[in-house]
């Protein structure tokens, strides 16, 4: 019964050689054919080309200005006219009315500093004055009164009524009377000077704006001292900055070799590192008549033509001499590229335009030159990358390797 068991369990091969698949063959046929066109196809797309290395430049917009520069220079923004605005007195802050950024106009009052005790002293020439303009009411009163007596007894004494002792005592009566008018009149003079001494020095703990400004910064605040030279511990001297915006420029240096290429008058482009996209008319004001023997160069003070509220003060710029003024329609930027991008076939031009890393070629319309670079009318856009001296091998959609330029 073991062994019937054991032969039971015995594979039979017969039966398996009639399993086995019968396409077997085909379909590793249909595997090889799917392989193949796979292959084409990426050979189609250039996958086992090797890629083409090629330099790369980025369209960019430029300004029909920079045809006509002359040179270029970099400098700061710097404001002609700017004070620091302090007290004519010492004393300790009470109010401030203003921050940084706040628009004055001439006389406004800026700060205020304690003034108890000059408007106590005002009030007090003020009241002495009152006192002096009395006192002048009754010396005035006091001479009407002689002036009359005066007459009675000359015209009586003519007549011989009186003695001479009495026309003498009503004299002398008549010339105190006068001297004392005079007297009265000089204290009135005297008060009222001293009364506007009173309000000179009230006037001395207001800080006023000098000109019309924009504040820069804020040096003191309510409570501190404030004193004209600033020498006493922890005492402030200035209170604010102020700057007079309308007096902007900008300063910048140009090398000596260079200054036979400017002059006084000049038209000048400005343009600040903070808003790229802001072209400000210029003219150059003044040739500082003194050079930096350190850097070999001479400043040159650049006045706005076209002053924006953004302009401040202190920024960096830079500035363009130009040869001519800018006239109406170069003011905006064009579309321009790498002359040597450009590729000229069958009289039609067009550039390589990089899309990843594979080139498009595509067709452009020229314009004029602009300086070292040429306009673009149509095709592509600023920011596009484009490649620069394509090489005979280079075609639509092939693969490159880029050298940034």
């Amino acid at each position: 019964m073991a062994n019937e068991d054991l032969t039971g369990l015995k594979i039979d091969k017969a039966a398996l050689a009639v399993r086995r698949p019968r396409h077997k063959r085909p379909l590793f046929w249909v595997v090889i054919a799917l392989l193949a066109v796979i292959v084409g196809v990426l050979a189609m797309k250039g996958v086992f080309t090797p890629k083409v290395e090629v330099e790369v430049a980025t369209v960019s917009l430029v300004y029909p200005s920079q045809a006509f520069t002359l040179l270029n220079a970099s400098g700061y923004v710097v404001a002609q006219r700017k004070a620091a605005v302090a007290a004519k007195t010492t004393g300790q802050l009470e109010w401030l009315g203003v921050e940084e950024g706040s628009r004055v106009q001439k006389g406004d009052i800026l700060a205020r500093l304690e003034n108890r005790d000059v408007v106590a002293s005002r009030d007090q020439a003020a009241a002495n004055l009152a006192n002096s303009k009395a006192v002048l009411e009754q010396a005035k009163a006091e001479l009407r009164d002689a002036s009359l007596s005066f007459d009675r007894q000359k015209e009586l004494f003519s007549q011989g009524i009186v003695a001479k002792a009495d026309y003498d005592s009503a004299f002398a009566r008549f010339k105190r009377a006068k001297a004392g008018v005079a007297g009265a009149e000089s204290n009135i003079v005297a008060a009222s000077a001293a009364l506007h001494g009173a309000n000179v020095a009230i006037d001395y703990t207001l800080i006023r704006a000098p000109f019309d400004a924009v504040v820069l910064t804020k040096n003191a605040d309510v409570g501190d001292i404030v004193t004209p030279i600033g020498a006493a511990a922890n005492a402030k001297s200035a209170v604010v900055t102020i700057a007079d915006m309308g007096s902007l420029q900008v300063e910048a240096d140009v090398s000596e070799s260079n200054l036979e290429k400017i002059k006084v008058g000049q038209p000048c482009e400005v343009v600040l590192d903070a808003l790229p996209e802001l072209r400000s008319r210029g003219v150059l004001h003044m040739i500082v008549p003194t050079a930096d023997r350190s850097k070999a160069t001479v400043m040159v003070k650049v006045k706005f033509l076209d002053m924006d509220k953004r302009i401040l003060p202190e920024m960096s710029a830079k500035v363009a001499f130009l040869e001519r003024p800018v006239k109406s329609g170069e003011d905006r930027p064009m579309t321009a590229l790498n002359p040597q991008a450009v590729v000229t076939r069958n009289g039609k031009k067009f550039v390589f335009l990089v899309k990843g890393d594979r080139v498009a070629e595509t067709l452009v319309e020229t314009g004029a030159p602009i300086g070292d670079m040429v306009r673009i009318m149509s095709g592509v856009k600023a920011g596009d990358k484009v490649v620069v001296k394509p090489v005979e091998k280079l075609r639509d959609g092939s693969r490159i390797k880029t050298a940034e330029k």
